[in-house]
């Protein structure tokens, strides 16, 4: 299954800013089903599309205006470029973001510092329906989000990249709260708390995963994880008010059995978030990112309440 936006990217002509538009003109003229071009100029790549360059040339004065002169004076320099590397479902999200102008644009590819291809928006949307479809098996069938499968290629990709933060959210006394309410109770506290992380950790900046169970993990490209990660609890705290009944919430505890087989005070479920990013120290493999979460979190889970704790710099000691 293609993932990356530069698996299904095609070769396209490639012309200098400096070209004049008559060769541009019959470069498109030659090849009737060529949707547009790349053009090299000396920061970056622009693009020409066949309809935006027949419009301009096509007007009263346009042909006599533009013909001798260079193809930069019309072509769109603010063309959506993106990395090879580029998730297919990400690059659709930005894709479809553009001004109704130029959402049928091609999109262009860059590997490095190099122009590798194009995408157009008709194979872009097979590949994500490709995707999804593929997707759909390895999905966590309670909260719609991506399972072990997905999350471990994620996990081996952000080892490629130069920034990550990898945070894994989970949260404390939950079983507790499945004692005391309900199985159903507890799949809609799951659910409601997926869907607190899906509109706070949005594509194509972050990836958010369902490890299963109360577990879940997102994947940062940067390191600003501190205002998210609070975002989080605050917006946790606030939503588990309407999962207890008055007297459970006036108390901040449910009766629970100890392992004395008695019943004692448990506080209510709180959320836990060990951030591991690679901004003091380089992985090899997403084994070590596991293993670090894990001391993390279990320095997490000895703080009563909901908490941030990272390797770099814990917002509580851990």
């Amino acid at each position: 299954m293609f993932t990356q936006i530069g698996e299904i990217a095609e070769p396209i002509p490639v012309v200098q800013s400096d070209t004049k538009c008559d060769i541009v003109y019959h470069l498109f003229k030659s090849n009737p089903s060529l949707e547009g071009i790349a053009v090299m100029r000396e920061k970056g790549v622009s693009l020409m599309m066949r309809p935006r360059f027949f419009q301009q040339i096509g007007t009263q004065y346009g042909y006599n205006l533009y013909m001798g002169r260079p193809v930069e004076l019309v072509m769109n320099t603010q063309a959506l470029v993106v990395d090879y590397s580029e998730q297919i479902t990400d690059v659709s999200v930005l894709a479809m973001d553009r001004d109704e102008g130029e959402i049928y644009d091609l999109v262009l590819v860059t590997s490095g510092e190099s122009f590798f291809g194009a995408v157009s928006i008709r194979r872009l949307l097979l590949a994500v329906a490709d995707v999804r479809a593929e997707m759909a098996i390895f999905m966590n069938p309670l909260t719609g989000l991506p399972g072990n499968h997905i999350i471990d290629e994620r996990l081996s990709q952000a080892l490629q990249m130069d920034h990550f933060s990898v945070l894994y959210v989970d949260l404390d006394q939950f079983k507790s709260y499945n004692d005391s309410y309900g199985f159903k109770m507890g799949d809609q506290l799951i659910q409601a708390t997926a869907n607190l992380l899906r509109k706070l950790f949005v594509p194509p900046e972050a990836f958010l995963g369902h490890i299963g169970g109360d577990d879940f993990i997102t994947i940062l490209n940067h390191h600003d994880y501190k205002y998210i990660s609070e975002e989080v609890i605050s917006g946790f705290e606030e939503m588990k008010k309407t999962f207890y009944n008055e007297h459970d919430w006036h108390n901040q505890y449910v009766l629970g059995e100890g392992r004395s087989g008695l019943n004692r005070p448990i506080p209510l479920v709180s959320v836990s978030i060990a951030v591991v990013t690679n901004s003091k120290r380089k992985y090899e493999n997403i084994d070590q990112i596991i293993d670090e979460a894990t001391r993390i979190k279990k320095g997490c889970k000895a703080i009563a309440g909901s908490i941030i704790c990272a390797n770099d710099t814990a917002t509580t000691p851990c």
